[in-house]
């Protein structure tokens, strides 16, 4: 970078610039770590941030990928989706506690000592830990596996390909926050902002008090989470077609997510000027932790390989338990449907009826105005109808006692 450039980039807010890239924004490429804002009470306003939302997205499809997979691997969908579920919360908390450990004493503790709590649960100002997020996720989804009795390898199986699709778009929010980047790079693709230059610079020359321009020349980063987003992205295409034919045995695919994210952490953690470090020593946690999965993963599919291949292996999928719960939960989903369709045909009869009960007094209020008509049809012209006019009956003949008497008394 030249001397003038250099000033530019410092001029300028949220312009992230290639500069060893000429034709990938020349101008720079302006951002803005909000998405967009909600109005609130009180003329107020909640920002909702692109971090934030690429990780939720990050969590959706990796939801979506699990439960499209979830009966290949023989499990329960409405028992892996509770398992999901508390994974989600888990990691939350994990990453959040993660990263506060190891940034206590610089950002968490108040003047007095104590832990500032507030703080600590403001997780809108940022402060996420992957590793943190992952053991959260599997102490709380193994709780509930257990509880809901769901079997864990292969639930694990589908837990680290979901993970690699949520750490793969997640990644993007450092992208728009201009952190998670690394050291001094000459590659065409390293980046530059107001932001990247003054806290790269100030980690190559921790004494100086403000940047000389001169010596700024140099401060273009690798874009370390960009390695890590294209890392994950191959991992879980390798993984999803390799689960699909060449499994060997459940809890497989987990234990090749930790070792191939592992792998792929410890050296993009190594390019990183903004690392957590294990508190009084030189060594950076995430590497610490990588490099611990890496040889985990090894060990323990070495084992598994040697066992498989000696004794062979019936995965879950293929057990009767699988098959019983699976049978069990399609049973019962006939059964809705089933009883849906009554209910329907029921309420379709209901309506039926109402509308045969409507229509019958109109047919009957029909007849009765014919009936009432028809004696008028027999009438002769110009005769008048008689008004509540009595039934003609015969008179009663006299007894013939009375009569002869009636004779005789008339004579004098």
């Amino acid at each position: 970078m030249t001397v003038d450039f250099v000033k530019e980039v410092m001029a300028s807010e949220d312009v992230i610039y290639f500069p060893f890239c000429d034709w990938l924004f020349p101008n720079g490429l302006k951002i803005n770590n909000v998405l967009f804002t909600i109005p609130w009470f009180n003329d107020t306003s909640i920002e909702v941030y692109w971090y934030g939302f690429l990780i939720a997205f990050g969590m959706l499809l990796a939801v979506i990928y699990v439960s499209s997979r979830v009966r290949k691997f023989g499990l329960e969908p409405d028992r892996v989706l509770d398992v999901v579920l508390a994974g989600l919360v888990g990691g939350i908390i994990g990453a959040r506690a993660y990263y506060v450990i190891f940034r206590l004493n610089e950002l968490y503790l108040t003047d007095e000592g104590g832990l500032d709590i507030p703080k600590v649960l403001n997780i809108r100002d940022g402060g996420l830990a992957v590793y943190g997020g992952v053991i959260g996720a599997l102490i709380f989804g193994g709780i509930v596996a257990m509880i809901r009795r769901v079997k864990i390898s292969p639930m694990l199986d589908l837990t680290g390909l979901g993970l690699l699709i949520g750490q793969c778009i997640g990644r993007w929010g450092n992208f728009f926050n201009q952190e998670a980047f690394g050291s001094k790079t000459t590659l065409p693709w390293g980046m530059t902002s107001n932001t990247i230059l003054n806290r790269l610079y100030f980690f190559y020359h921790p004494d100086d008090n403000v940047v000389v321009t001169n010596q700024a020349r140099e401060m273009v980063a690798h874009p370390c989470f960009f390695y890590e987003s294209l890392w994950c992205l191959i991992g879980f295409l390798i993984l999803h077609f390799y689960s699909k034919k060449f499994r060997k045995f459940d809890g497989e695919i987990f234990l090749l997510y930790i070792g191939w994210y592992g792998a792929g952490r410890f050296w993009i953690e190594a390019l990183r000027t903004d690392s957590l470090y294990i508190p009084g020593t030189p060594f950076k946690v995430s590497q610490v932790v990588a490099g611990t999965c890496v040889i985990f993963s090894i060990v323990l599919l070495t084992i598994n390989y040697i066992n498989v291949k000696k004794h062979g292996y019936t995965f879950y999928y293929e057990t009767e338990e699988s098959k019983a719960l699976l049978k069990d939960r399609a049973d019962k989903h006939v059964k809705v449907d089933a009883d849906a369709e009554l209910t329907e045909h029921i309420l379709a009869d209901d309506a039926d009826d109402n509308d045969t009960d409507a229509e019958a007094p109109e047919e009957a209020t029909e007849e009765n105005s014919e009936e009432a008509e028809e004696p008028e049809k027999d009438r002769p012209a110009g005769e008048a109808p008689e008004e509540n006019a009595e039934p003609e009956t015969e008179p009663e003949a006299e007894p013939e006692a009375d009569k002869e008497e009636t004779d005789s008394g008339s004579v004098d």
